[in-house]
């Protein structure tokens, strides 16, 4: 009984997805432009997203086409696809930057993206001008709400 337990809680709880997949890829045909997807956001030709069974929405992907070295990021926006041996559907900006849209079905390589960590530009040697900054005598300039403070303080003087 308790076998029976543990085995549809793992079935209802998923595996999750490996770190690295290899496998076909296909793309969406251009009638799906415009049309809301598993995430609720709107699949456009133009746009660098995918399709995928397990990874969460809004997981950014590497695939890499063996075959020429290109390589794309993608966002995962939708669930599939459901053609048995595929592993990932991409839009077709996604495929013409992978460089296959003429094939239809490729073998792809797909990983979990993570970002570079960024290291701000510092450049070596660096010279700044010297700034003068002069106060003249006589000519300052106060707010109005230390005006009022100035001109009693200088009335109680005797």
């Amino acid at each position: 009984m308790y076998k029976l337990i543990i085995v549809l809680l793992l079935a209802l709880l998923g595996s999750p997805a490996p770190a690295q997949q290899k496998g076909k890829a296909t793309f969406y045909t251009r009638k799906w432009d415009g049309r809301k997807t598993a995430s609720g956001e709107r699949l456009y030709n133009d746009s660098l997203v995918c399709a995928h069974k397990t990874h969460k929405f809004g997981t950014l992907l590497l695939v890499r086409n063996p075959a020429n070295g290109k390589e794309v990021v993608v966002k995962v926006i939708d669930r599939g696809p459901y053609a048995k041996g595929r592993i990932i559907d991409l839009s077709i900006r996604a495929a013409r930057e992978l460089d296959i849209l003429s094939q239809g079905v490729a073998v792809v390589e797909v990983s979990v993206y993570k970002k570079p960590t960024e290291v701000p530009y510092k450049p070596e040697n660096i010279e700044l001008p010297d700034l003068e900054m002069e106060v003249t005598q006589g000519n300052s300039i106060v707010p109005q709400w230390q005006d009022s403070i100035v001109k009693n303080q200088k009335k109680e003087q005797p």
